[in-house]
């Protein structure tokens, strides 16, 4: 059974001694419904602080439950800050992390004067203006088949740091600016790291040339700064062929 669900910074998805986490909450979530002990896989790690709006996991149990009913039987044993939003049956061989598309990633800026107590969960508040124009003329060194060791710590420079990103952009909407960037993976504080740098040409503290220099140097960790955690947010995990069954009211 692969599920889609959103769940909050509060958990983070893999095992930690002592530690509440989403993989646990699930595991724990079908046990109860099932009574099965699983094994959940997600569809990959995010960075310890960022929210998921459209994780996915899979898992293989007996259980004759359709998808709805799945659905409505987990997040019956489910903390509030986790909530299944859709699943689907799935061949035992699939992996929803090697069998991703690509993912889909938005960080959250409020660029207003004042702050705000109910955004402060959900976002970076800075209050200088940004311009946005030149911010998404630096979003061009992002593109395509690219090394993405300048936007990555010591831990992802270990491996293969050449990602192929579909989209990155940047759009204003009132209050908030917005960055979504879309990859067929990514490493460890790549959008962290590359909105903090793209923070920096939005406030004229580094040209757009600047940017891709530093883009592509090749150098792991250049990009030094890091947006704030709770500003990012996975949107989507896609897959070819894939039938997830959403409810309405």
């Amino acid at each position: 059974m692969l599920v889609e669900y959103e769940g909050t910074a509060y958990y983070g998805f893999q095992w930690q001694k002592g530690v509440p986490t989403i993989q646990g909450k699930l595991e724990e979530a079908v046990f109860n419904v099932t009574g099965q002990r699983v094994r959940i896989r997600g569809a990959g790690r995010t960075d310890a602080g960022v929210h998921a709006r459209g994780q996915v996991a899979s898992f293989e149990c007996e259980s004759r439950l359709s998808a709805p009913v799945m659905v409505r039987a987990l997040n019956a044993n489910l903390p509030p800050d986790i909530a299944v939003k859709a699943a689907c049956e799935v061949d035992s061989r699939f992996d929803p992390r090697r069998d991703a598309l690509s993912r889909e990633y938005r960080y959250t800026i409020l660029n207003t004067v004042s702050r705000s107590p109910l955004w402060a969960r959900w976002s970076y508040w800075l209050p200088r203006r940004l311009d946005t124009d030149a911010m998404n003329r630096a979003c061009e060194a992002l593109l395509g088949e690219k090394d993405m060791a300048p936007f990555t710590n010591r831990e992802g420079g270990k491996k293969n740091t050449v990602r192929r990103v579909m989209r990155a952009a940047v759009e204003r909407v009132g209050g908030r600016v917005l960055f979504d960037m879309e990859a067929n993976a990514f490493l460890p504080q790549q959008v962290r790291r590359a909105v903090a740098a793209l923070i920096r040409v939005g406030l004229g503290q580094m040209t757009v040339r600047d940017f891709f220099d530093l883009a592509a140097s090749g150098e792991t960790g250049k990009a030094k700064l890091v947006a704030p955690a709770q500003g990012l947010c996975l949107m989507r995990v896609n897959y070819s062929k894939i039938g997830f069954q959403y409810e309405d009211v």
